[in-house]
């Protein structure tokens, strides 16, 4: 999108993620994700959501499938013209629309049906705030993982794929 835009990389043992993030479209939530970052909060997190062929999500949780505590939720600024296409970096959310906080998750493919299409709670959709710059080889290596239930979650990857550091770049 534009050149100044704020990049930040994720390292895992699959390899390492670029991501851009798109302050112009969506700047509580990226503010919210770079604040996480800088405090150092994704260091030791999980990748612990992986479906083929949908989403790769992470963010939040421990490997005991302990969720860290986090700031409160921003708003959803997914009426912002982005797209949930391939590549794209979103907010994960639980069903009310304004619930976000540290957990995001990277399209495999695109889902528009994640879109915003209207300010209701069915219709809010999922806030596209990044996409992938470099490393989409890692994530789609992620999603050939092997997946399992662990502590009531489930399509969690049976070796586990942790942010071992978060920064900007």
């Amino acid at each position: 999108m534009a050149e100044n835009n704020p990049r930040i990389q994720f390292e895992t043992r699959l390899g390492t993620i670029i991501i851009e993030l798109y302050e112009d479209k969506a700047p509580e939530t990226v503010a919210n994700i770079l604040q996480y970052v800088d405090e150092g909060f994704y260091a030791g997190t999980l990748f612990h959501r992986v479906i083929p062929n949908f989403v790769v999500q992470g963010g939040g949780l421990l490997p005991d499938m302990i969720a860290k505590e986090t700031r409160e939720p921003v708003k959803n600024e997914a009426d912002n013209g982005l797209k949930n296409l391939r590549g794209s970096l979103s907010m994960a959310r639980t069903p009310d629309p304004h619930s976000a906080t540290s957990q995001f998750f990277i399209n495999l493919k695109d889902n528009a049906f994640l879109d915003f299409s209207a300010p209701t709670a069915q219709g809010f959709g999922y806030c596209v705030f990044g996409k992938v710059v470099e490393g989409m080889k890692v994530v789609d290596q992620m999603a050939t993982l092997a997946t399992g239930n662990r502590y009531g979650h489930s399509d969690v990857p049976v070796e586990d794929v942790l942010i071992d550091a978060a920064s900007r770049l």
